[in-house]
């Protein structure tokens, strides 16, 4: 639990981190900004009519990478739906600006929780960190 608690707090420190998915063949990477545990898992949130969810159902194998302070993270595993009611509630807490634009029962709002995860902190001054979860 350590390690995903130091990504997820990295990752909210920085604000912003880039997503990337497989489109055909094609990357595709594009700003996030949640990154939420709920149950002993990191979640991320997004909305059904969007390009990235249509490219997790198809490949849910994603990576994501942040810079801050002279340290990048990179984090690497599958990202998984999870259709609960709660999930969703508990991410739109966390976030409540979202809910200007998503709700939990509007049909459109989902979140995913990485799965088979492999974490690494670099810099230019220290060896890597890696964590799995």
């Amino acid at each position: 639990m350590e390690g995903l608690e130091k990504v997820a707090e990295f990752l909210k420190d920085a604000g912003t981190y880039y997503l990337a998915t497989v489109d055909g063949d094609q990357p595709r990477v594009r700003p996030f900004g949640t990154a939420h545990i709920f149950e002993g898992k990191l979640y991320i949130q997004t909305g059904k009519v969007k390009d990235i969810s249509k490219q997790l159902h198809a490949n849910p194998k994603a990576e994501l990478c942040v810079f801050k302070d002279g340290v990048w993270l990179r984090v690497s595993g599958e990202l998984v739906e999870d259709e609960r009611r709660e999930a969703k509630t508990s991410m739109l807490e966390a976030y409540p600006d979202l809910r200007n634009m998503y709700s939990e029962d509007d049909g459109n709002t989902e979140v995913f929780y990485l799965q088979n995860a492999t974490a690494t902190f670099s810099s230019f001054t220290a060896a890597p960190e890696t964590y799995n979860f």
